[in-house]
């Protein structure tokens, strides 16, 4: 696990030349076909010697949860073990390692019908008296979110209104948690500025390899639009409004290399509460032996 630009694919590429591993990716932008120079997708040269599996799994235009995630990952999992390998899990979404180590609680799907209602009730009656509707009914979740936080407010709603049940009740069951004993590593640079020069470096290079004709092949299909998650991916969003004529290339790139910075914080701000975590260097020499030490 890692921050992004933190050097888990390299890493990773060595650990499966020298000890058998099997790469099962964790990485909620690298399931999308067509997407590959925005979200660093392992080169055809890098999957020959290292094949991902749970990349390239969805159209752009198509959902993909964490739930979905940890069905696909333990059928892996479990196809990689009767293989006699070890699986290795590599990526920076840290709610699939999340999900996939401790399970997910049963929150229903969402419901349009009345997600529309909400909104329709929001407008009306304004954020603060659904904040209140949801103190009466979930306190403890009224508590944790804002009123000017409307989409989780919503979501809160929407639970209690489809199950009958509150968001705080609901996500205190869990599903079963991963039956394998597990060696979990994170990996980062000490200094920070060395992360964001590498993402800076990073971002310069995709440009470079051809990013902007990336989105514009995908700005021309029309199913595809800024709401979609595919579209939030850091880079892309930014990339789009650029084409889109909301801002000069000077500024497309400070606004993605500043969303990128921000994806990195949160993903290490993850990792510092993380349990059980082995922390490596990025680019230490010595990291593949620590990692082989750890895991006997």
């Amino acid at each position: 696990m890692g921050p992004t630009a933190s050097g888990k694919t390299a890493l990773a590429i060595e650990l499966v030349e020298q000890h058998g591993c099997e790469i099962i990716s964790v990485d909620s932008a690298l399931i999308y076909r067509g997407m590959d120079i925005g979200t660093a997708k392992p080169t055809a040269q890098e999957l020959a010697r290292a094949p991902h599996r749970l990349i390239d799994i969805r159209d752009p235009s198509e959902s993909y949860s964490a739930a979905d995630f940890r069905n696909d990952a333990i059928k892996e999992i479990e196809a990689i073990l009767a293989k006699g390998k070890t699986p290795l899990l590599v990526g920076g979404t840290m709610l699939y390692f999340k999900a996939l180590l401790e399970g997910l609680s049963p929150l229903p799907a969402a419901d349009e019908t009345i997600r529309a209602e909400i909104a329709k009730q929001a407008q009306a009656l304004g954020w603060q008296a659904l904040h209140d509707q949801l103190r009466e009914v979930d306190p403890i979740s009224a508590e944790r979110i804002h009123p000017n936080d409307p989409q989780r407010l919503s979501r809160a709603l929407e639970v209690y209104r489809i199950s009958g049940k509150s968001l705080t009740e609901l996500t205190e069951i869990k599903s079963e948690v991963l039956p394998y004993k597990v060696e979990q590593f994170g990996i980062a640079p000490k200094d920070r500025k060395v992360l964001h020069q590498a993402i800076a470096q990073r971002f310069d290079l995709m440009l470079n390899q051809g990013f902007v004709a990336e989105v514009e092949q995908l700005r021309k299909r029309d199913d595809l639009h800024l709401d979609l998650p595919s579209m939030r991916c850091v880079g892309y969003r930014q990339v789009w409004q650029y084409l889109e004529g909301d801002y000069d290339h000077a500024t497309m790139v400070e606004k993605s290399v500043a969303a990128t910075r921000q994806l990195a914080k949160r993903q290490l701000t993850w990792l510092r509460g993380w349990a059980d975590l082995n922390w490596l260097e990025s680019g230490d020499a010595t990291n593949l032996a620590r990692l082989i030490q750890v895991c006997g």
